[in-house]
Parts: C-alpha cells; sequence; structure tokens
C-alpha cells in the first residue's frame, strides 16, 4: 500500500474546510491531519503536525495567502496546492502562488461550492498525492523584466514547440528569459485554466526578449515570437507555402487535457518535422509523451527535463520511457541547447 499523505487544509471558510476533510479523508493514501482557519492558525498547526502537504485559500483574513506562502517556503518549505477562485480578478494572485513556490491549484467552484467541491474530489485528491511527490523549486531572484528590441515581422523557417503541466510555469519562465530575439517562433501548450493563460503570456512578455502573446487562430507564426495556446482551446501548427499559422480549435480534450500538448506535437510533426525542436517540461500525466516520439520519428530534435529539476517527472518520464527523447536534461541548461539548435 502507498504510503499515507498528511495534509493540513487552509481556508476561512469553515464550510469549505469541512467539505475538503470530507473529501480528502475518502481517500485511503490520505489523512487530514488538521485545519486552520487564517495563517497564523496554520503557522502553529504546521509546527505542531508537519503534514506533507497543505491546501491553501488565497484571500484569508489576517494575512493574505502569498505572503503567507512567500513565508512558508522561506522558512519551512512545504508542497502547497492553491484551493481558491479561479477569477480574471484572481488570476494575478494565483499566478504569483505559483511563481512564490505552489506546486499546483484547484478551482473553488463559484456556486454550488459543496455540489461543486464533491464533483472535482477526483482532481483534488491527484493533485495533492502528486503534491506530496513534488521537487520544490528553490525560491530564486524573480526573473528581471528586460528591454525588448525591435520586433521581427519575418517568417520563421524552424519551430520550438514546448509542453509543460504541473510546475511548467516557472520552467517555461526561466527558458524563454534567456532565449535571444533572434530565437525561432516558439509555441507553448501549458495546461492552464482559460482564466490564466492569457496573464501567463503576458507575464512571460515582460520577461522575455521574444515577443509573447496568447494565441490568436489564423495567427502568423514569427520569428523572435512565442505563442500561448489559450487554456480552453487546442492550438496546432498549420502551414501555407512557406508560411507557418496557429489554428485554434475546442474539439475534444486529448489525454483529458484542453489544450493538450499532444495535439501540439502531433501538428509540428506534421507540418514542421526535421526542422522543428520539440521541449517537454515538469508534469503529471503522459500529455506529450506519444507527440514527441512522432516528432522524434519525423526527424525534429527532441528534450525532456530530468527527474532531478521537474517539480512533477511525470510527462518527461512517460517520453522517457518510450525513447521519444534524444536528450534528457536539467532546466537550467534547455535554454541553452535551444540556442545551439537554432545556430547550426
Amino acid at each position: 500500500m502507498a504510503a499515507v499523505t498528511t495534509v493540513l487544509i487552509v481556508d476561512d471558510s469553515a464550510l469549505v474546510r469541512k467539505l475538503l476533510t470530507a473529501i480528502l479523508s475518502e481517500d485511503p493514501e490520505i489523512r487530514v491531519v488538521g485545519t486552520a482557519k487564517d495563517p497564523f492558525d496554520a503557522r502553529e498547526q504546521i509546527k505542531a503536525l508537519s503534514p506533507n502537504v497543505i491546501t491553501l485559500d488565497v484571500e484569508m483574513p489576517k494575512m493574505d495567502g502569498i505572503t503567507f506562502l512567500r513565508n512558508l517556503m522561506r522558512l519551512r518549505p512545504t508542497p502547497v496546492v492553491m484551493v481558491s477562485s479561479l477569477t480574471e480578478a484572481n488570476a494575478d494572485v494565483t499566478m504569483a502562488a505559483l511563481e512564490a513556490g505552489a506546486v499546483d491549484y484547484v478551482e473553488k467552484p463559484k456556486v454550488g461550492v459543496a455540489d461543486g467541491l464533491t464533483a472535482m474530489a477526483e482532481e483534488l485528491c491527484t493533485k495533492v498525492k502528486t503534491a506530496a511527490r513534488a521537487r520544490l523549486r528553490p525560491l530564486d531572484k524573480p526573473l528581471p523584466t528586460v528591454v525588448k528590441a525591435a520586433v521581427s515581422l519575418q517568417t520563421t523557417d524552424r519551430i520550438v514547440a514546448i509542453g509543460a503541466s504541473t510546475g511548467g510555469t516557472e520552467a517555461i519562465a526561466e527558458i524563454l528569459a534567456e532565449l535571444p530575439p533572434t530565437c525561432p517562433a516558439v509555441l507553448i501548450t501549458q495546461h492552464i485554466p482559460m482564466q490564466f493563460s492569457r496573464r501567463f503570456a503576458e507575464r512571460l512578455n515582460k520577461l522575455s526578449q521574444l515577443s509573447v502573446s496568447e494565441a490568436t487562430d489564423g495567427q502568423a507564426v514569427l520569428l523572435g515570437h512565442a505563442y500561448v495556446a489559450p487554456g480552453d482551446q487546442h492550438m496546432r501548427l498549420e502551414r501555407s507555402g512557406a508560411k507557418y499559422y496557429t489554428r485554434l480549435a475546442q474539439d475534444p480534450p486529448i489525454n483529458r487535457h484542453r489544450p493538450a500538448v499532444d495535439a501540439l506535437f502531433e501538428s509540428v510533426a506534421s507540418q514542421a518535422g526535421k526542422n522543428s525542436l520539440g521541449v517537454i517540461l515538469t508534469g503529471m500525466g503522459a500529455d506529450g509523451a506519444e507527440g514527441m516520439l512522432t516528432l522524434k520519428n519525423t526527424g525534429a530534435r527532441t528534450i525532456a527535463q530530468d527527474r532531478e529539476t521537474s517539480v512533477v517527472w511525470g510527462m518527461p518520464g512517460e517520453a522517457v520511457k518510450r525513447g521519444a527523447a534524444h536528450e534528457t536534461l536539467p532546466l537550467s541548461v534547455i535554454a541553452q541547447r535551444i540556442k545551439d539548435w537554432a545556430a547550426r
């Protein structure tokens, strides 16, 4: 039998604390060891109980969840799953939580909390157990905002495709911060809710010399640009003559995800083939592994993030297991490998 994951629930709502306790306690591999109504209460419970995982709301009295999270990661690093309302207004806050070290997030229902939380029970339990096995990233200094060169309007003859899930927002930011404005076009599929993808693209745009945007349907794919798949649509690559375009669609989820990394990788294999580079980063599950194998079989170069630097070595691990990756590399050298490939 798998080891039991101990959990502390932190939420100012007594109803939510009760519901989360009931949901998590249904899983025999999870034991709720305590609940806390605010960060000060949580601090004492953490000292006394040493939970494996903490579920945390971002909006609480006395101290906001982000301040609490930053303090926690500095003083007593512990895997955290954010459980909050993923509204447009909360998008910046939840992105800040991921930047501060949260492993993952689950959407708290906007209405009908009891029914909604029960409906998301499988997702919540899976993410809590995954968080318990996660490798927490050290808190580095925030990536600086860059001064951009003039935006290129040149077509690109090569494509970089990046796929990620749990832990991927920070991994992608680290890679893009090192890529030059002359880099081939970068297409990004990150498992992310639709409320977040535009904010995610905006944050990447501030950190990178590339021009980064949330993709739109039929958008020209250009040198020195990066395109983030919207949170509720698959993004695929399409070619017309010598030019590439994005194609967005809301066809059914693949591997339970929309956007799916496999959708991106399969299209890049079909449209760009040996003129492409595929990168699969940290994430739970197997999405992207089969698509990366297709990329490799068409002559593309393929890279998987290594176990040691992945928050969760699910997706890259599956790619390695299937023989889909030419190289398995630590996150810190992937950007340089992309630059080396682009310079050939």
